[in-house]
């Protein structure tokens, strides 16, 4: 168990100064939950769901909490009918938010942000015409004293987040949206006092500061999310971020969030295969930047950050006096209580994953979180205690069995999980062998805890029968899936391998492998078997230089030309579709997948049909003519199906030998499409919290 004593900084509470010091805010703790977005903000009648959505996080000992964002103005909607703070009723119904975190003695701060081009609905508009590439909409360019009116409204809606209790807000200048895009040439080719030179370009942020500090005095935290590098073309210069920095300060900022990298930036900044703390560097040096000028204005880490360890060893470095964990909130609302109750072990640590926040939100989806599904869903996902001291098999430890043996455990019910396997994990077990992918096993970690924590019986190596299931009062089958073998001639030739083995490690391939099957997995184990072994998932400098990452100093932006990566193996990647390979992947981070295969030199091949494998290789036919692939495997990944053999045993029936138990299909073992974890644990938790008891 680790000591509550490992993290004193990241424990230790923070008064921080507001209006130069003539008011204050103390914050219990370093800890920051950074604003996410969820689609709970968007329709007044989710305003009790935000509420225990906040308040579960404030009741696990978060310090500050960012809300999502709320235009300042219809314009500034990030979509149509989106969140904003624009009326005094919509103050009086956010009451119930702030006071439901003041009760647990966090403070609460309300994220301001126009979304000017970002705007995905036909009034954006923009500090210039240019159009963002992720959105269809084309803004139309702020008037000069349309400009002057929305820095006012900002202030407007800072001061009606003061009347509905919030202790502060934080004004959104990073990631692209519309304060950024005026900072920024690329966005910004104005001629008027709002543009034409850095310092005009640095106006609307600060006349936003300065209006908001006069409307809402002295105490009340003015937090401003500033970019330290847009990772976009013709970006700000490190120079004239520091220049910003200081003039916000002297306009009445009274600490800094940090933001890295537009929506639109072709370089990845949070999924999974960012490494952790990959930016804490940039952070450091704009604390430093500011101390060298006697300014002590505190300073937030951000981004991919998602342990306490990691965050005490940024603090205690002296590279930022706060700390914003977003996402690892998702995955665990008790992140900090747990880590000061010594319980830092039992934390469910966000992957990074994006697959049900981050993809939910942009496919106009409410987000939640892949390995805690109850987020956003704490008052309709709940897992009640049981009355009664029921009994529950599980059969199967892949994602849907730990999640469905943990959350009846929680629940009260005595639980015995069967695993025929000499381990846990099931699918995790391969997915965190994907270089990036690596996160996967702080999930199992996770589980794998939780079980002993919660005293269930786990029996590994054990394939349940029917016999072994008799008596117990609900039975999850969980089996999960299996590989599918293809009616491809000369499926039994030693060329021709599973992924499964693959990935386990069972089988080493070759210097030329063909990949049949571009799915998820296919894309995945090309990953694999691309990546240099050499290469760490912990050095950030080689990661960024893959990506095109510089120095903002010397590259405008912080772009640079992107070193290649070495070529370890040459990979076909192959499918049956005439679509573009990758097009299904997530929606916020398959581009940076896809750019990785390219990145990593993989041939991709559509519309293949397969014609035999055999001692020459892979033979296929594509666009009428037959193609030989002489590689040394052919590694399969098409598709699974499901094992099923205790739930046919058992008819699927609500009854079998010895007991009358309700029986639950679950995970895989219901669905095999392609590999799921986020519908499996999902599933498996609203299964169990329908249980009886």
């Amino acid at each position: 168990m680790t000591a509550p004593t490992a993290y004193p900084t990241f424990l230790s509470p923070l008064t921080v100064p507001t209006a130069h010091g003539r008011g204050s805010v103390t914050l219990r703790n370093r800890s920051v939950m950074g604003s996410m977005h969820t689609g709970l903000e968007d329709g007044f009648w989710n305003i009790g769901k935000l509420a225990a959505y906040f308040a579960e996080r404030a009741a696990g000992g978060v310090g500050l909490i960012v809300t999502g964002g709320y235009a300042p103005n219809k314009r500034g909607w990030l979509k149509p009918l989106g969140s904003e703070m624009t009326s005094r009723l919509q103050a009086a119904r956010h009451v119930q938010v702030t006071d439901a975190v003041h009760e647990h003695d966090a403070k609460i701060v309300l994220q301001l942000v126009h979304a000017g081009r970002y705007g995905y609905h036909p009034l954006n508009v923009g500090a210039s015409r240019r159009q963002s590439p992720i959105t269809p909409f084309r803004p139309t360019a702020l008037s000069t004293k349309a400009v002057d009116r929305t820095a006012s409204d900002f202030a407007r809606a800072a001061r009606l987040a003061q009347r509905a209790g919030y202790d502060g807000v934080e004004v959104m200048g990073s990631e692209g949206y519309l304060i950024n895009q005026f900072l920024a040439a690329r966005t910004n080719d104005r001629t008027d006092r709002w543009g034409g030179s850095a310092a005009k370009r640095m106006r609307f942020p600060i006349e936003v500061v300065r209006r908001t500090r006069e409307l809402v005095g002295d105490d009340f935290l003015l937090d401003y999310r500033i970019s330290l590098l847009d990772l976009v073309e013709d970006g700000q210069t490190w120079e004239e971020t520091v220049e910003l920095a200081h003039a916000l300060v002297e306009a009445g900022v009274d600490v800094f969030n940090t933001g890295i990298g537009w929506h639109e930036a072709r370089v990845p900044t949070i999924i999974t295969q960012v490494p952790r703390a990959a930016w804490r560097d940039s952070t450091a040096r704009l604390r430093a930047a500011l101390r060298a000028s006697g300014i002590a204005t505190p300073v937030c880490a951000s981004n991919r950050i998602n342990t306490p360890e990691v965050a005490e060893d940024i603090l205690a470095a002296g590279e930022a006096d706060l700390v914003s964990l977003a996402r690892p909130f998702l995955a665990d609302a008790a992140l900090v209580a747990k880590a000061a109750a010594g319980r830092a072990d039992e934390i469910n640590t966000c992957i990074a994953c994006n697959q049900a926040c981050l993809d939910h939100i942009f496919s106009n989806k409410l987000s939640s979180c892949l390995v805690n599904p109850r987020a956003c869903r704490e008052t309709t996902l709940v897992l009640s205690p049981t009355r009664t001291r029921r009994t529950v098999a599980v059969v199967g430890a892949g994602p849907a069995g730990l999640a469905a043996a943990v959350s009846a455990a929680e629940r009260g019910f005595a639980v015995t999980l069967f695993e025929r396997n000499p381990h846990l994990g099931g699918q995790f077990q391969l997915a965190m062998q994907i270089p990036g992918k690596e996160e996967f096993a702080e999930t199992l970690r996770y589980y794998t805890r939780r079980l002993e924590v919660l005293g269930v019986d786990v029996r590994l190596g054990t394939t349940a029968t029917a016999d072994d299931l008799a008596g117990f009062d609900e039975v999850v089958v969980a089996s999960g899936v299996e590989p599918r073998v293809p009616a491809i001639p000369g499926m039994d030739h030693p060329k021709a391998v599973s992924y499964a083995d693959v990935l386990a490690r069972r089988v080493t391939c070759g210097q030329r492998v063909a990949v049949i099957g571009a799915g998820g997995i296919g894309v995945d184990v090309a990953h694999f078997l691309t990546h240099d072994p050499a290469e760490s998932i912990d050095d950030v400098a080689t990661w960024k230089s893959h990506w095109g990452v510089g120095d903002p100093a010397l590259d405008r932006g912080g772009l640079t030309e992107p070193k290649p990566r070495a070529v370890v193996r040459e990979v076909y990647l192959l499918q049956r579709k005439t679509t573009p390979i990758g097009v299904g992947l997530g929606k916020t981070s398959g581009w940076a997948h896809r750019a990785v295969l390219k990145q990593s030199g993989v041939v991709q091949v559509s519309g293949v049909t397969y014609d035999r494998i055999d001692d020459d290789g892979l033979w296929v036919t594509v666009d009428g003519e037959q193609r030989l692939y002489a590689v040394d495997h052919v590694v399969v990944c098409a598709g699974q199906e499901s094992v099923r053999d205790v739930y046919d045993a058992l008819d699927g029936a609500a009854a079998y030998p010895g007991g009358s138990a309700a029986v639950h299909l679950v995970g895989g073992a219901d669905v095999a499409a392609e590999l799921d974890a986020k519908r499996a644990i999902e599933q498996a938790t609203r299964v169990v919290a329908g249980i009886a008891g």
